[in-house]
C-alpha cells in the first residue's frame, strides 16, 4: 500500500476517477506527446550517464542478453496459450502486445527505485528498448504463416503483409529512437553532461511523470469500455499472464546474478504490455485482429494493475531472492 501514497500513483488514480465520473479534464494530445517524449529523452540520458560511470561490462551484457531472450520467450508462449483462447490473428496481435513493453510502466519503476534508494544499473534503459521489436516481428511472422495457411480455402487472404515495412517502422520508431539516442548522448557526455543536464533530466523528472500518469488514469478510464468484447478467459490471461512473464524473468535474473534492482527492472518488463507502438504497428500489419481486445487488455487491465500494484510486488520478490 505504500506505493499508493506516492504523488505520481495519486495522481494516475485521480485520472482514472476523473475520467469514471466523466469529467471534461483533459490533456492536449500536444502536451502528451511531449510529456511522453521529455520522459524518454530523461530517461535515455540517464541510463547513458550511468553506463559512462560504469562502463561496458559482463554484467551489461548479461543483462542485455536476458531482455533479448524474453523477448523471444514470452511473445512464443503467449502465443500457445491465446490460440486456445481466441481467433488465431487476436492470438497474435495480443501475444505481440505483451511481449512487447510499456515504457510508462518502466520509467515509473525507475521512479520508485530512486525513491526507495535500490540501486539499478543503466543500461536497462537499453534492456527497454531492445524488447520493444522482437514481439512485433513474431507476430507479423505469425500472421503471414496464417495467412499463407488459410489461402486455399480463401484465396483473398494470401497477400502478406510485407515485413520489411514493419520492420522499418518497428526499428525508426521516434519514441524508441530518441530513447536510445538520448542514451548515447549520455554515455558520450559523462559527467560533465549530468551535471549541466541535472535541472531538465532530475529535477522535473517527477513532476512530469505525475502529470503524464495524470493523463493516462484519464485515458485508461475511457477505454474500459474496450473490455466489454474480451472475454473472461482472455482477461484472466491479461491478469495472470504477466504474472507468469515476471517468475521467468525472476529465475532468469537468479540464475545469471543479476542485482535486486535490474532483476526487478527486467520483471517489470517482462510483466508489462505495450499500448502505444505495439497497436499502432497492429493496425496495420494484422488488421484481422481486434484493436479493441489487445489495446483493452494492454491498457485496462494490466497497465493500471502494474502501475498500482505490480511495480511494488516486483520488487519486494526481486530483494526477497537477491
Amino acid at each position: 500500500m505504500q506505493n499508493l501514497i506516492d504523488p505520481a500513483i495519486l495522481f494516475f488514480l485521480f485520472g482514472v476517477a476523473g475520467g469514471l465520473v466523466k469529467s471534461n479534464l483533459e490533456i492536449p494530445p500536444a502536451i502528451s506527446k511531449f510529456l511522453s517524449l521529455y520522459l524518454l529523452m530523461a530517461l535515455g540520458l540517464k541510463g547513458g550517464f550511468a553506463l559512462a560511470e560504469s562502463g561496458l561490462s559482463l554484467s551489461v551484457l548479461k543483462g542485455l542478453g536476458a531482455a533479448l531472450l524474453l523477448a523471444s520467450v514470452v511473445p512464443l508462449l503467449g502465443y500457445q496459450v491465446l490460440k486456445r483462447l481466441t481467433s488465431p490473428f487476436n492470438a497474435a496481435a495480443i501475444a505481440a502486445t505483451y511481449g512487447s513493453v510499456s515504457a510508462v510502466t518502466f520509467i515509473t519503476t525507475v521512479q520508485y527505485l530512486d525513491t526507495h534508494a535500490v540501486p539499478y544499473s543503466g543500461h536497462m534503459a537499453a534492456a527497454m528498448a531492445l524488447m520493444e521489436s522482437p514481439a512485433i516481428i513474431m507476430a507479423v511472422l505469425m500472421a503471414n504463416l496464417l495467412r499463407h495457411q488459410s489461402a486455399p480455402q480463401n484465396p483473398g487472404s494470401a497477400s502478406g503483409t510485407r515485413l520489411g515495412k514493419v520492420l522499418h517502422e518497428a526499428f525508426t520508431d521516434g519514441a524508441q529512437l530518441l530513447l536510445i539516442g538520448a542514451m548515447v548522448i549520455g554515455f558520450v557526455t559523462g559527467e560533465s553532461g549530468q551535471e549541466s543536464l541535472a535541472p531538465f533530466s532530475v529535477d522535473l523528472f517527477k513532476g512530469m511523470l505525475a502529470f503524464f500518469l495524470l493523463d493516462m488514469g484519464l485515458l485508461t478510464a475511457r477505454n474500459l469500455s474496450a473490455l466489454k468484447s474480451a472475454s473472461t478467459p482472455l482477461i484472466a490471461y491479461a491478469v495472470v499472464g504477466p504474472l507468469v512473464h515476471a517468475s521467468l524473468a525472476l529465475a532468469l535474473g537468479q540464475l545469471l546474478s543479476l542485482s535486486a534492482g535490474d532483476t526487478a527492472l527486467l520483471m517489470v518488463l517482462s510483466a508489462s504490455a505495450s499500448y502505444i507502438a505495439v497497436p499502432a504497428v497492429l493496425r496495420f500489419a494484422i488488421p484481422e485482429a481486434q484493436p479493441t481486445l489487445y489495446f483493452g487488455l494492454s491498457l485496462g487491465v494490466t497497465f493500471p494493475l502494474n502501475i498500482v500494484f505490480g511495480i511494488p510486488f516486483y520488487v519486494g520478490l526481486a530483494q526477497a531472492f537477491s
